[in-house]
């Protein structure tokens, strides 16, 4: 609220301006700005050490900013505690009480807010319900499995109805297969309630499963900003691609450009691209799926653009993945569906390579 107590307006529930973090000599957050519009389920992604934990407990009050602001609901936080925030934190070790039953344990926050009995009641009811543990309200956290306890601490935190729900790797402790069931289960939750979510993680595969925005973080910036798509298909950078499991990127030098396309030289060949931005001589890299990757029976086809030799083949069930050294020096991956034109090609086989150059992706260095 502002100072005269009513409600500021915004169409963002978070907003970072110009944010920056030092820890001693060590910047760990460094001028980041985002916008994060009502209703968002948003993922700060990288790798340890990139700022996303910072990040999210500046926005939670458990840090706070050297410089820039961050504002919620369109109100400046400042040195604002976390409890006087309309945000709520589940925490990666869940910090449930052991001592309460999982009622307790939900009813916590309504508690201190001093709400009466009866909307406590209705209000632990309504999130046993959300989160499916129905029957369990008596049981103490250390009758429940992993992931059940994961499901009352998300209660816990959605039962004081915040603005803004924050989630620092909530995820981590629990096995690969809860997890992935975990993850759909959030977003279910997270779509049923409307409210947005803001999530920390260092796992690619959690963040596009469950995202509708996804700021990738390296070095205490946000490299790119965009929707889960985007930043799978359409890296913008180097390390973006590379976080984000591309297996084919290739050292490449524009040679001519006109500001919305480009013929860029990559392994020896030459192939035109679309790029917004590049200058002849400018160096960049090529980035292809290995889906986007075909082979070609014949080395010399007309449309192949390097010729390389089989190095590897895996049968994959439904597809063949390949590992091809171009006779020009890189190596390059290729996945092809099986009945697609495979063509069985072993390993010392002699093939052609071909990208469409509609598929491919110019990042920066």
């Amino acid at each position: 609220m502002d100072s005269a107590g009513a409600p500021a307006m915004s169409e963002f529930d978070v907003e970072l301006r110009e944010v920056t973090k030092h820890f001693g000599d060590v910047v760990a957050v460094d001028r980041v700005s985002l916008a994060v519009e009502r209703g968002t389920f948003l993922t700060l992604l990288g790798p340890s050490g990139c700022g996303k934990t910072t990040t999210l407990r500046m926005i939670g009050g458990f840090e706070y900013p050297d410089s820039g602001e961050i504002y919620i609901r369109g109100v400046p936080m400042g040195r604002t505690p976390p409890y006087r925030r309309d945000t709520s934190m589940v925490f990666q070790n869940y910090a449930l009480f052991p001592h309460m039953s999982v009622a307790e344990n939900i009813a916590y926050g309504l508690r201190e807010r001093k709400v009466d009995k009866a909307t406590i009641e209705r209000r632990v009811e309504e999130m046993l319900r959300l989160v499916e543990l129905e029957g369990f309200g008596k049981r103490r956290p250390r009758q429940l499995s992993g992931g059940q306890q994961q499901r009352v601490a998300l209660a816990r935190s959605l039962v004081i109805e915040p603005t803004v729900l924050l989630l620092d790797e909530p995820l981590g402790a629990l096995d690969l297969k809860l997890r992935k069931q975990m993850q759909l289960e959030l977003k279910r939750i997270q779509e049923r309630v409307g409210i947005t979510f803001i999530y920390v993680t260092h796992d690619q595969d959690e963040a596009l499963t469950m995202s509708d925005r996804i700021a990738v973080m390296n070095r205490g910036r946000v490299e790119q900003y965009g929707s889960a798509e985007e930043i799978f298909e359409r890296p913008r950078t180097r390390f973006v691609a590379d976080f984000m499991g591309a297996e084919n990127i290739l050292d490449a030098e524009v040679v001519q450009a006109d500001g919305r396309s480009a013929l860029v030289r990559v392994a020896g060949a030459q192939l035109p691209v679309r790029g917004d931005g590049l200058q002849a001589g400018q160096r960049v890299a090529l980035v292809a799926r290995p889906y986007r990757v075909k082979l070609l029976e014949d080395p010399a086809h007309q449309d192949a653009l390097w010729q390389a030799t089989v190095q590897e083949r895996v049968y994959k069930g439904s597809s063949v993945a390949y590992l091809l050294q171009l006779a020009t020096g890189p190596q390059l991956r290729a996945e092809v569906l099986v009945g697609a034109g495979d063509g069985h090609a072993e390993p010392g086989r002699q093939v052609g390579v071909a990208i469409d150059p509609t598929h491919v992706v110019i990042v920066r260095e």
